[in-house]
C-alpha cells in the first residue's frame, strides 16, 4: 500500500580520543594468498618525528568518507591491466597502520578475501567555503559512524557488501583503552565507540567477534578524497523516483535522474532526514551510491586508460589508511583477476535487525540485530556464497526496455481494472498486463459505468497517492482522480487511449533472506 515502516535512528555521540600511531610492522601472511616475489623492496614509514610532510589526524578522517571505499576498491580493480610502475607510485601515497598487532584467538579463514571498510568522524581538511556550501559544521566525535564488510569471492567474480549499523549493540572485548591507558573488561557499547577506545586493532576485533568473520585487510578512507573521486570520475549519476530534501545537509533533489559531483553527492550519502528510516535508510542510499560509482568507473574507460587511472587513484587513495599486507603486488594481483567486475558483479545487504531501538543503561538507544539471520549470513560469507538469490534466466527473444523508476513497488499497490470501452476483453488484457509488471490486481476485471472513456482514469485516496502515482506511471498518459474514503484499492478505468502498460519497479529491489539487491538493480536504468 506503499507505507514505509518508523523507525528512526538518533544519533549518538563517543568520546573523543587521543591520534592512533602505530608502528610499521607488516600485516601477517594471509593463507589463502600464497607469498608473491616483491620487484620493489617493502615500503616502510619513517621513525616518528623525521617523517617530512605533515601528518594527518584522525581528525581529518571524517565519518562517512569510508562510503567512496567500495570505490576504491573497484580502482584497484583496473591495476592490473595499468602496470605496475603506475601502481607503484601510487602506494606512496597510503598511509600504513597495524590493525591486527597482538590479536589472539581469531576466527578461522573462509574463502575468499574479506576487507573491513572504516570511515571516521573529522572535518579538519574542509575549507571553510565547503563547511557552509555542504553544511558540514559540528564537532567531530573521532569514532567510526559507517563500516561495511566487504567479502571478495574466491574466484573474484563476486563482492558482497555489507552495511553493519553504527549503532548496532555490541560487545567489546577486553582492552586497554588508548586514550586513558585504562583497562577494560568485557563491555556492552555500540559499535561506532570501538574506534574511540582502541583504534583499528579494537574495531577490528569487535568485528570480528561480532561476525566470526576473520578480517584480510582493512581501509580507512577520509573524507576529502571522495569528493576529489566522485569529481575525478566525472560526476556520478543518481535516480530517485521522488523528491528528496534535507535541510540539515542542504540536499534537495527533485525526482528524475542527476549527475551528482563531489560536494551534492556527499550531501546525498550523508542525509539522514530524508525519511523515516533515518540511518537505515541512509544505509542504502550509501549502497545504491556505491554501485552507481562502481558503474561509473568501470564503464567510463578510466581502468583502462592510465592517465586517468592514475589520477582518480591519487585522488582517492591521498587519504587512505591500509595494513602493510595490503600493496602494489596484491593490488595487481587482485586487478588482473577481475577485469570484468561492473555493478552486476556486486551485491549489497544489511545485517538484519531485530529491534532497531534496543535500549541499554548508560548508552541509550542501540541497534539490535537479529541473531538467527545474521548468524545465517555471515555464515554464507565465510562459506563464500552469494547472499541475493539466483538470478533467473533471461527470456528468450528482444530485450525489454528499461524499468521506470517508481517510489512505491507495484507488489505493495491493489489495483481493480474496469473496460471503459465498448471493446471486449480489453479489461482483461490490461488486468494481466498490470499483473506481470508486479501489481496486485484482482484478476477479475469488471466493466465500468462509462463504457465511451477517451481517457484511461486512475482514481484513489489522498492517502495513497503515492502508490497512485506508480500505478499512473505504469499506463502512460492516463489521469489521476482523488476520491476520498476509497481506500487502499485503487481503481483503473481503460479509455480508448489505451496502448501499453509499462514496466516499472521500485528504487530498491530487496530479495532474499537478506533483503539483497544487486548493483545493477540499483543504478539508473
Amino acid at each position: 500500500m506503499g507505507l514505509t515502516c518508523d523507525g528512526p535512528l538518533a544519533p549518538q555521540r563517543c568520546l573523543p580520543c587521543t591520534p592512533e600511531v602505530s608502528p610499521p610492522v607488516p600485516a601477517p601472511q594471509r593463507p589463502q594468498r600464497p607469498p608473491q616475489p616483491r620487484t620493489t623492496p617493502p615500503r616502510r614509514r619513517p621513525p616518528e618525528g623525521t617523517r617530512p610532510v605533515r601528518r594527518r589526524t584522525q581528525d581529518e578522517r571524517p565519518r562517512w568518507g569510508m562510503r567512496v571505499a567500495t570505490g576504491l576498491s573497484v580502482l584497484v580493480l583496473g591495476a592490473g591491466g595499468i602496470g605496475h610502475a603506475v601502481v607503484t607510485s601510487l602506494e606512496g601515497g597510503i598511509g600504513r597502520v597495524d590493525p591486527f598487532k597482538d590479536m589472539k584467538n581469531r576466527p578461522q579463514g573462509g574463502h575468499g578475501t574479506n576487507l573491513l571498510l572504516v570511515g571516521t568522524d573529522g572535518r579538519d581538511t574542509i575549507t571553510e567555503a565547503e563547511r557552509k556550501k555542504y553544511r558540514l559544521g559540528g564537532a567531530p566525535c573521532h569514532c567510526t559512524d559507517t563500516i561495511m564488510l566487504v567479502h571478495l569471492s574466491a574466484d573474484r567474480q563476486r563482492a558482497s557488501v555489507v552495511s553493519l549499523p553504527r549503532d548496532s549493540y555490541a560487545e567489546m572485548p577486553a582492552h586497554t583503552d588508548r586514550t586513558t591507558g585504562k583497562h577494560h573488561e568485557s563491555h556492552p557499547v555500540k559499535l561506532n565507540a570501538a574506534y574511540a577506545e582502541g583504534g583499528p586493532t579494537l574495531t577490528v576485533r569487535t568485528v570480528e567477534n561480532m561476525t566470526e568473520v576473520k578480517i584480510d585487510h582493512y581501509l580507512e578512507v577520509d573524507f576529502t578524497s571522495f569528493m576529489k573521486t566522485v569529481d575525478a570520475v566525472g560526476g556520478v549519476k543518481i535516480c530517485t523516483a521522488r523528491p528528496m530534501k534535507d535541510s540539515y545537509t542542504g540536499l534537495n533533489l527533485p525526482a528524475g535522474s542527476h549527475e551528482l559531483d563531489g560536494g551534492r553527492a556527499l550531501q546525498y550519502v550523508r542525509s539522514r532526514h530524508v525519511d523515516v528510516g533515518s540511518d537505515l535508510g541512509r544505509m542504502e542510499r550509501q549502497q545504491k551510491f556505491l554501485a552507481a560509482l562502481i558503474k561509473q568507473v568501470t564503464s567510463s574507460g578510466v581502468l583502462l586508460n592510465p592517465v586517468k587511472f592514475q589520477q582518480v587513484s591519487a585522488s582517492a587513495l591521498g587519504s587512505v589508511r591500509a595494513d602493510e599486507g595490503f600493496g602494489t603486488e596484491q593490488m595487481l594481483a587482485l586487478g588482473k583477476a577481475m577485469k570484468g567486475f561492473g555493478p552486476a558483479s556486486s551485491e549489497f545487504a544489511s545485517v538484519p535487525v531485530g529491534n532497531p531501538s534496543f535500549p541499554v543503561k548508560g548508552i541509550g538507544s542501540t541497534v539490535r540485530w537479529d541473531a538467527a539471520k545474521a548468524k545465517k549470513l555471515f555464515q554464507a560469507l565465510r562459506e563464500d556464497k552469494p547472499l541475493a538469490p539466483a538470478e533467473p534466466k533471461p527470456a528468450a527473444g528482444p530485450k525489454e526496455p528499461a524499468a521506470t523508476l517508481v517510489d512505491v513497488a507495484p507488489e505493495q499497490v491493489r489495483v481493480q481494472v474496469y473496460n471503459g470501452t465498448p471493446k471486449d476483453g480489453l479489461g482483461r488484457t490490461v488486468d494481466q498486463a498490470l499483473r506481470a509488471t508486479g501489481f496486485a490486481t484482482t484478476e477479475a476485471p469488471l466493466n465500468g459505468e462509462a463504457r465511451e472513456l477517451k481517457r484511461t482514469l486512475v482514481e484513489y485516496d489522498p492517502r495513497w497517492d503515492r502508490s497512485a502515482k506508480s500505478l499512473a506511471a505504469a499506463l502512460p498518459g492516463s489521469e489521476l482522480k482523488a476520491v476520498k474514503g476509497q481506500g487502499p484499492q485503487l481503481k483503473v478505468t481503460v479509455g480508448s487511449d489505451f496502448t501499453e502498460v509499462r514496466r516499472v519497479r521500485a528504487e530498491s529491489r530487496q530479495a532474499g533472506d537478506f533483503s539483497t539487491v544487486r548493483g545493477d538493480e540499483v543504478v539508473c536504468p
